[in-house]
């Protein structure tokens, strides 16, 4: 989710849609609401029964909903015609920090686990979206600085519950074919004495490859882009694209001298990642459609 808007590149030139284009969109919407609406019913059964119950005794049996959040996310990239490759292991406690493309990334990261995303406060009101993202647990936050500290202690509880939260320190999406410079100031609350133990921070690479005849920037959203009419695009056009994950070796933020070193270390991970998932993909041979 962003923060500023990135605006350097121009929209894909885009043909006209077909007929055929257009149901294939049409029944891949059908099937994304149906589907969200039967993981979503299992994820608020499961955590609320957890949290009624508490972490003793049944309640640590109660975790279906964690499966529900996978489950709706792979499918979801299923329905988009998006395979998922998986390099790494994501952490169980801690941070993840991922350059950000646009609103599939939320798909791509929970079909590898389930990740608490920290996002801008004016999204939790976003009609439809908004509600999915309060009741799914997401941390929103605004760049004030007379909501720092609250927002701050947010973070280490959710750390402290053994949350994994993942950030987007790009504070933008993009083309999905570059990784901005990340802005330092969110990884101050890994430096916070009140951190029970260490926190780790793992860097995470995301990269798209769209299917043959497709535009490159196909799944970047940004600019003036509107919501709605891209997830209507990439349900019409989507065919044999590929979403890539590349989990990085965590890092201990008491091995840095800053949030500003952090937050260097952690681009130089992710853009590399991101450039060798490039190349790779560039010299593999043609996914058929």
């Amino acid at each position: 989710m962003t923060d500023t808007t990135w605006n350097e590149a121009d929209p894909p030139e885009l043909a006209p849609l077909t007929l055929a284009q257009k149901l294939r969109g049409g029944l891949r919407v059908l099937g994304l609401v149906a589907v969200t609406l039967v993981c979503l019913g299992l994820f608020l059964l499961g955590h609320n029964l957890r949290r009624a119950l508490g972490r003793k005794g049944m309640g640590r049996w109660i975790v279906f909903h964690f499966g529900a959040a996978r489950a709706w996310s792979r499918l979801g990239l299923a329905l988009l015609g998006l395979r998922h490759r998986v390099e790494g292991t994501p952490i169980g406690r801690g941070a993840m920090v991922a350059n950000h493309c646009s609103w599939i990334d939320i798909l791509t990261l929970r079909a590898c686990r389930l990740v608490y995303f920290v996002s801008k406060a004016d999204v939790a009101e976003w009609p439809g979206v908004g509600f999915i993202t309060r009741v799914t647990g997401t941390v929103f936050i605004e760049r004030k600085r007379t909501e720092a500290k609250r927002q701050e202690a947010v973070l280490l509880e959710r750390i402290a519950a053994d949350q994994v939260l993942c950030f987007f320190p790009e504070g933008t999406s993009t083309d999905g074919l570059r990784v901005l410079p990340f802005k330092s100031s969110l990884f101050s609350a890994f430096f916070h004495d009140g951190h029970a133990e260490p926190v780790l921070v793992q860097p995470v690479s995301v990269r798209y490859h769209p299917g043959p005849g497709l535009p490159a920037a196909l799944y970047g959203w940004w600019g003036s882009m509107g919501f709605e009419e891209h997830i209507w695009q990439i349900a019409c056009r989507s065919r044999g694209g590929l979403a890539e994950v590349i989990f990085h070796a965590p890092v201990r933020p008491d091995d840095f001298a800053n949030r500003k070193a952090l937050a260097a270390a952690c681009h130089a991970a992710v853009a590399k990642g991101h450039a060798e998932a490039g190349r790779r993909q560039a010299g593999a041979a043609p996914v058929d459609a």
